[in-house]
């Protein structure tokens, strides 16, 4: 697969980063209650060409850090510091119209719920060319030919007719390939994917995740793919993030950190995984939940559900050391065994 009407990027991790995230931190506020801190100082890299995952359970942070980045979130209610600089550029110190000028253009998101992202009572090729001719000038004449080689290319059948049908008459798979169709509109450089494949079967999900593939390695684009499941991560990202409580506990390269976790968090979401090369290996669930945790501000927010804890982890914040291209935020990692 190639991008629309653009000429293909060179696939080069060497480059410098297209998006440079610093000590980025959400917080949440609500009157009567206490501020509550979702993103808490994450910084990442993603480099032209880099699939980049962000993994960790629901409440982690994930989806709030790209909807940061977007500059999707409400504008009250919360307060947004640090920097995600693209190309450049701090995408949250724009105003809401340049963000608009960048969103489809420069930067695209795909969204994890295509029937609530996409409009009901709008066509869906409706949807695509408005995308054209918002970003690239286009009339909706010269844009519907173009919609139309989109959901071709996205492995969408008979897109002649799918054009003038509604989100609710395409299947869960259809309408998740449509808002792939519109997010490469305009061969956007960084694409964010948010659980893209929540929901589909296993077929429909291999058949997403080669789609992105493909168009990582024929444009050159730069992706950041949000996930709980490491199996797309192992498939997919070549540079993963692991969060907890809205820190990274863990970075690493994603045959490193498969092969070798040193976070007891990131050692039991792999554990937790059934395998097919053993006999019947019984799971190792990780106890409690994300809600289960302490706060960041005074000890490690893992330590309650922890199956390694130490005296100091309950007293004492676990900074994050970075070596040799990992990353670590841990007083007693897992050994490593060779």
């Amino acid at each position: 697969m190639t991008a629309t009407a653009t000429t293909p990027r060179t696939h080069r991790h060497g480059d410098e980063p297209l998006l440079s995230v610093r000590d980025l931190r959400v917080t949440f506020t609500r009157q009567g209650e206490e501020p509550f801190t979702a993103v808490d100082g994450v910084s990442f890299d993603v480099r032209p060409g880099q699939t980049v995952g962000l993994v960790g359970e629901s409440g982690c942070g994930k989806s709030v850090t790209s909807l940061a980045i977007m500059g999707l979130l409400p504008t009250r209610g919360n307060r947004v510091e640090g920097t995600a600089t693209f190309d450049g550029t701090d995408l949250l110190r724009l105003s809401g119209s340049d963000m608009r000028d960048r969103r489809g253009r420069d930067i695209a998101m795909i969204f994890q719920d295509p029937l609530s992202s996409l409009n009901p009572v709008v066509p869906v090729g409706r949807q695509v060319t408005e995308v054209l001719e918002r970003h690239r000038g286009m009339s909706r004449k010269a844009a519907t030919p173009l919609a139309r080689d989109l959901l071709q290319r996205v492995g969408i059948p008979d897109p002649d007719r799918r054009l003038k049908d509604y989100p609710h008459q395409m299947s869960g798979g259809m309408r998740q390939r449509a808002l792939i169709a519109m997010a490469l509109a305009c061969a956007p450089r960084l694409l964010i994917a948010d659980e893209p494949t929540t929901a589909l079967d296993v077929t429909i999900q291999a058949q997403i995740l080669s789609l992105l593939k493909e168009l990582v390695q024929d444009t050159g684009t730069a992706l950041v793919m949000i996930t709980h499941d490491l199996g797309v991560v192992a498939g997919l990202c070549d540079e993963v993030n692991v969060l907890y409580g809205g820190r990274i506990v863990e970075r690493g390269e994603r045959h490193e950190l498969f092969a070798e976790p040193r976070h007891p968090y990131t050692n039991g979401l792999l554990a937790s995984i059934p395998r097919l090369d053993s006999e019947r290996a019984p799971l190792t669930p990780i106890p409690g939940s994300v809600s289960d945790n302490l706060p960041w501000t005074s000890a490690c927010a893992f330590a309650p559900r922890c199956s390694q804890p130490v005296e100091v982890c309950t007293r004492q914040t676990p900074a994050l050391e970075e070596s040799a291209g990992r990353a670590l935020r841990c007083f007693n990692p897992v050994e490593v065994t060779r």
